[in-house]
Protein backbone atom coordinates (compact mmCIF):
# COMPACT_ATOMS: atom_id res chain seq x y z
CA UNK A 1 0.00 0.00 0.00
CA UNK A 2 1.30 3.44 -0.98
CA UNK A 3 0.09 6.57 0.82
CA UNK A 4 0.54 9.97 -0.80
CA UNK A 5 0.55 13.02 1.47
CA UNK A 6 0.63 16.55 0.05
CA UNK A 7 0.88 19.44 2.51
CA UNK A 8 0.68 23.12 1.67
CA UNK A 9 0.60 26.37 3.63
CA UNK A 10 -2.57 28.43 3.49
CA UNK A 11 -2.28 32.12 2.58
CA UNK A 12 -3.35 34.58 5.31
CA UNK A 13 -7.12 34.94 5.48
CA UNK A 14 -7.72 32.15 2.93
CA UNK A 15 -8.51 29.25 5.26
CA UNK A 16 -12.14 28.76 4.21
CA UNK A 17 -11.29 29.02 0.52
CA UNK A 18 -8.37 26.59 0.87
CA UNK A 19 -10.48 23.98 2.64
CA UNK A 20 -13.30 24.37 0.10
CA UNK A 21 -10.78 23.84 -2.72
CA UNK A 22 -9.40 20.70 -1.06
CA UNK A 23 -12.91 19.31 -0.60
CA UNK A 24 -13.71 20.08 -4.25
CA UNK A 25 -10.48 18.32 -5.26
CA UNK A 26 -11.45 15.33 -3.12
CA UNK A 27 -14.85 15.08 -4.82
CA UNK A 28 -13.33 15.36 -8.30
CA UNK A 29 -10.75 12.63 -7.55
CA UNK A 30 -13.50 10.32 -6.30
CA UNK A 31 -15.85 11.03 -9.22
CA UNK A 32 -13.29 10.90 -12.05
CA UNK A 33 -10.64 8.48 -10.79
CA UNK A 34 -12.29 6.51 -7.96
CA UNK A 35 -9.62 7.73 -5.53
CA UNK A 36 -10.49 8.71 -1.97
CA UNK A 37 -8.64 11.90 -0.99
CA UNK A 38 -8.95 12.89 2.66
CA UNK A 39 -8.62 16.54 3.67
CA UNK A 40 -6.72 17.15 6.92
CA UNK A 41 -5.73 20.14 9.04
CA UNK A 42 -3.24 20.02 11.92
CA UNK A 43 -4.31 19.82 15.56
CA UNK A 44 -1.02 21.33 16.75
CA UNK A 45 1.80 23.33 15.26
CA UNK A 46 1.21 25.85 12.49
CA UNK A 47 -2.58 25.93 11.97
CA UNK A 48 -2.32 27.52 8.51
CA UNK A 49 -1.61 24.23 6.77
CA UNK A 50 -3.66 21.69 4.91
CA UNK A 51 -2.89 18.12 3.90
CA UNK A 52 -4.52 15.86 1.36
CA UNK A 53 -3.97 12.14 1.83
CA UNK A 54 -4.73 9.30 -0.58
CA UNK A 55 -3.79 5.62 -0.78
CA UNK A 56 -2.97 3.33 -3.70
CA UNK A 57 -2.41 -0.40 -4.05
CA UNK A 58 0.99 0.13 -5.69
CA UNK A 59 3.41 2.73 -7.03
CA UNK A 60 2.19 1.86 -10.52
CA UNK A 61 -1.38 2.78 -9.56
CA UNK A 62 -0.19 6.04 -7.99
CA UNK A 63 1.77 6.90 -11.13
CA UNK A 64 -1.18 6.10 -13.38
CA UNK A 65 -3.54 8.37 -11.43
CA UNK A 66 -0.91 11.14 -11.14
CA UNK A 67 -0.43 11.15 -14.92
CA UNK A 68 -4.18 11.29 -15.49
CA UNK A 69 -4.48 14.23 -13.08
CA UNK A 70 -1.80 16.36 -14.73
CA UNK A 71 -3.47 15.76 -18.10
CA UNK A 72 -6.96 16.63 -16.83
CA UNK A 73 -8.12 20.13 -17.91
CA UNK A 74 -10.64 20.41 -15.04
CA UNK A 75 -7.96 19.60 -12.45
CA UNK A 76 -5.45 22.04 -13.96
CA UNK A 77 -8.07 24.82 -14.04
CA UNK A 78 -9.08 24.10 -10.44
CA UNK A 79 -5.46 24.33 -9.29
CA UNK A 80 -4.82 27.55 -11.24
CA UNK A 81 -8.03 29.16 -9.98
CA UNK A 82 -7.09 28.41 -6.36
CA UNK A 83 -3.36 29.19 -6.38
CA UNK A 84 -3.91 32.45 -4.47
CA UNK A 85 -5.21 30.46 -1.48
CA UNK A 86 -1.76 28.98 -0.76
CA UNK A 87 1.73 30.32 -0.17
CA UNK A 88 3.96 29.89 -3.24
CA UNK A 89 6.58 27.17 -2.85
CA UNK A 90 4.93 25.64 0.22
CA UNK A 91 3.82 22.33 -1.32
CA UNK A 92 5.54 19.31 0.21
CA UNK A 93 4.88 15.79 -1.10
CA UNK A 94 5.63 12.50 0.62
CA UNK A 95 5.08 8.88 -0.42
CA UNK A 96 4.78 6.31 2.36
CA UNK A 97 4.88 2.52 1.98
CA UNK A 98 2.98 0.20 4.33
CA UNK A 99 5.08 -2.50 5.93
Amino acid sequence: MITFVRTRSIAPGKGSEAIAFAQQLSKMAKDKFSVQVNVNVPIGGNPDRLATVSSYASLAEFESIALKLVADADYLKMVADNAQNFLPGSIHDELWMSM
